[in-house]
């Protein structure tokens, strides 16, 4: 299929600060010739603000293939389009993954303009290990059903991140308490980038109480970040230890951990744990 001579631009926008906007973010957008924002009135505010005239079309969780249509013939025609979300970056929790899998399949090109993300930026500022992340964006509304999804992450030892809206956040974290137990490392981060951020790590029963206590910790936009399972090995063989540790005075510890996983057999995030609670330096 020929290539489109236009170019969809996934373009992020802040998450709160202004100032987090990219150069590059504002001419893109100043330049194209139409944007598809999910919430156009939310995104007024932004535009007005870098002085960016460009016409303005919905496109968000109701917007029906005709509007994906329409949007697709305007590049084909040759139109610059950029795709923007209420905030951060497009396609993160948000239904712009059809525009661009339409942009895709007809031979447009499709370039991302990146920048702030809520996710990135909570997860970035967590202490909890990024070499491995679940985001699983926003749970179910109903207890329940979220305590079925969250039940199915219980073995996981990935870090695991979530978006939840804020009258909804102590009843999430008191059915984590329920799954995964009072002492499972959590971080709250809030309203990133804004006046009143936060970012909390506590034990989930503290982090329950805590927020429990303090009915402003319930506003604005959340993250939940969870510590992952971790693979425990109480004792290495002698064999094994000496192989860590060999590695280790070489190799940074991740390296040394896999490394020392295909050598030994045993698993690479526990030998990484025992290297982070024995090897300190």
């Amino acid at each position: 299929m020929d290539q489109s001579t236009a170019t969809l631009y996934v373009v992020a926008t802040p998450i709160g600060n202004l100032q987090d906007m990219q150069p590059r973010a504002v001419e893109i957008l100043r330049t194209v010739s139409l944007i598809a924002a999910e919430d156009s009135r939310h995104s007024a505010p932004l535009l007005r603000h870098f002085d960016i005239a460009v016409p303005v079309w919905a496109y968000h969780d109701h917007s029906d293939q005709h509007r994906t249509a329409a949007i697709i013939e305007r590049l084909q025609g040759g139109e610059d389009v950029a795709l923007i979300s209420d905030a951060g970056t497009p396609l993160i929790s948000d239904p712009g993954y059809r525009l661009v899998d339409a942009a895709h399949q007809n031979g447009i090109r499709v370039c991302p303009i990146p920048g702030a993300c809520a996710m990135v930026a909570a997860l970035s500022a967590s202490g909890l290990p990024t070499d491995r992340f679940r985001f699983a964006g926003f749970l179910p509304a109903k207890s329940q059903a979220r305590i079925n999804v969250l039940s199915g992450f219980e073995k996981v030892s990935d870090t695991l991140v979530f978006y939840e809206a804020p009258h909804r956040l102590l009843d999430t974290l008191r059915d984590m308490q329920v799954v995964y137990g009072d002492e499972r490392v959590v971080v709250l981060a809030r309203e990133l980038t804004k006046m009143f951020e936060t970012v909390r790590r506590l034990p989930l029963a503290e982090m329950v109480q805590w927020v429990a206590s303090d009915s402003n910790q319930q506003r604005g936009e959340c993250v939940l970040l969870l510590k992952g399972v971790v693979e425990e090995v109480s004792s290495l063989t002698p064999e094994a230890e000496k192989t860590m540790r060999v590695l280790a005075e070489e190799l940074p510890l991740k390296q040394a951990a896999a490394l020392a996983a295909k050598i030994t057999g045993l698993k690479k995030n526990a030998l990484y744990q025992w290297a982070l609670d024995t090897l300190k330096t």
